[in-house]
């Protein structure tokens, strides 16, 4: 059965090949055209700005914590009962605090990104619809030589379109 389906396949590409021959096939990396845009760009900037002093205050509470965790290992059993009790329940607190934290963090940097991305993907979408009318058809390809790659172009046109 295989072999029969490897015949219709090549009795296939011999008949329409000359159709193939006129075909023009572009490959674009999407991840690539929205991170490099001058949109995205300047979106992580401005992320930086906006989360950089909470990832400043969370590495704060995590070399704490750290500092912590050291003292209550140097300080072994040499260490009164209730100062080690006070260390342990203020490094599970300081723990607690940075899961929270960091949580809290990772959701609002999530929804940010989403909305970005929201606000991206119709600029993305209308210049991969403009340079693909240039001549090149929509497919699949599983090997990619660089000269069909678009997304420079794609990226190009995103950065015109305002």
């Amino acid at each position: 059965m295989r072999k029969l389906t490897q015949l219709v396949l090549l009795a296939t590409v011999l008949v329409a090949g000359p159709a193939f021959a006129d075909m023009k096939i572009a490959v674009l990396n999407y991840q690539m055209a929205l991170l490099e845009s001058d949109a995205a760009k300047k979106y992580a900037v401005d992320a930086e700005k906006k989360f950089g002093p909470q990832l400043t205050k969370l590495k704060s509470l995590e070399s704490s914590a750290k500092g912590i965790q050291d003292r209550l290992m140097a300080g072994g059993d040499k260490m009164q009962q209730g100062e080690r009790e006070r260390l342990e329940l203020e490094f599970k607190q300081k723990a607690r605090d940075f899961q929270f934290q960091s949580k809290e963090l990772n959701e609002a940097k999530a929804v940010a990104d989403r909305e970005m991305l929201k606000q991206l993907k119709p600029k993305l979408d209308s210049a991969v619809e403009e340079v693909i009318k240039k001549g090149f058809e929509r497919g699949a390809v599983i090997d990619v030589k660089p000269q069909y790659d678009i997304t420079r172009q794609v990226i190009e046109r995103m950065n015109q379109l305002k």
